[in-house]
């Protein structure tokens, strides 16, 4: 998370703690900072609050962060004239803490994470008090390298602070994967409930259909003045139409049209645009109107066409 700045960091310096650990251990988080061409480490004090549980951020630096500890990121980049970090939120009114801040901000927290990094910082004043310093233990291996600085051991209340996130971090993602996958498995279930319904719903209308095709079957009579079995015409059908129900000028404008084809074919499989452009009606009004012939059993549906178009017949004995 660390941002270079613009110029190289004192070849002799070196930290005893390794920043990102070091506030890592403090804060539970690996927060965005800028480190200044002198080696000072500043952090977004929202980043910082943030992670912290502080939700008013302007009140926590207020309350425990003073001034020398805090700056806007203008003030601060100009003062070593440097220009503001392109990208990632960097505006030039963002707060800005230094590790002091930070660490203040830490103390103030009351999230059980921070106590054993509170209780290092504790310990060391408490050192410092009694002994007049705070040293950290050389780690048991050094670098070999020929200049290169010592090593020092993680002080071990940062050390078991870090192992805990850590391990607190692992177990989190470990719960939101689960989480995840039976989320997807009841996202599937769903989705099988709702194919399932629906397929039941398309079973259903295709019985009614069948249902209402027998019932017109059942219930409708001959054509008048026809013997059974005989072939009907153009003009005994419309007059049969006529008998059936009280037919506006639409309706009988599409019966003009497909009584002869039902009569000569047998059927009608013409689409509905075709008979709405034969009659002048629009494709919903012709539908509406062979819905009505079909409600007052003078044709029937036979399913669909190749075309998608319906199928139609004359209702006969």
């Amino acid at each position: 998370m660390h941002e270079p700045s613009k110029r190289s960091r004192p070849a002799d310096r070196h930290e005893a703690i390794d920043i990102s650990d070091f506030v890592y251990a403090a804060t539970g988080a690996r927060v965005r900072r800028l480190t200044m061409p002198d080696g000072k480490h500043w952090f977004p004090a929202v980043d910082v609050c943030r992670k912290l549980g502080h939700s008013n951020t302007q009140k926590a630096l207020s309350d425990h962060v003073p001034d020398d500890h805090r700056e806007t990121l203008e003030t601060l980049t100009g003062g070593y004239g440097l220009s503001i970090p392109a990208g990632r939120e960097w505006r030039r009114d963002l707060n800005i803490i230094s590790l002091q801040g930070l660490v203040l901000l830490v103390n103030a927290c009351t999230k059980a994470a921070c106590a054993p990094f509170k209780q290092w910082v504790a310990e060391v004043i408490e050192t410092v008090q009694r002994e007049g310093s705070y040293t950290l233990q050389e780690a048991e291996v050094q670098p070999t390298e020929p200049g290169a600085p010592i090593a020092y051991a993680m002080p071990e209340q940062v050390a078991e602070a870090i192992v805990r996130l850590e391990s607190h971090n692992l177990q989190v993602d470990e719960e939101l994967a689960v989480a995840q996958r039976e989320s997807l498995a009841v996202q599937k279930e769903m989705l099988a409930a709702q194919q399932a319904a629906l397929a039941v719903q398309e079973a259903m209308a295709r019985a009614m259909e069948r249902i209402a095709d027998r019932l017109d079957t059942l219930v409708l009579g001959g054509l008048p003045g026809a013997r059974a079995g005989a072939h009907p015409t153009t003009e005994s059908v419309l007059a049969d139409w006529r008998q059936r129900l009280s037919v506006t000028e639409d309706v009988w404008t599409v019966a003009v049209v497909i009584a002869p084809v039902l009569v000569e074919k047998g059927e009608l499989r013409e689409p509905l645009e075709s008979i709405a452009a034969r009659t002048g009606l629009s494709v919903r009004r012709v539908n509406e109107c062979l819905r009505l012939l079909r409600r007052h059993a003078c044709i029937r549906s036979q399913g669909g066409a190749e075309n998608g178009a319906p199928v139609y017949i004359l209702n006969r004995r």
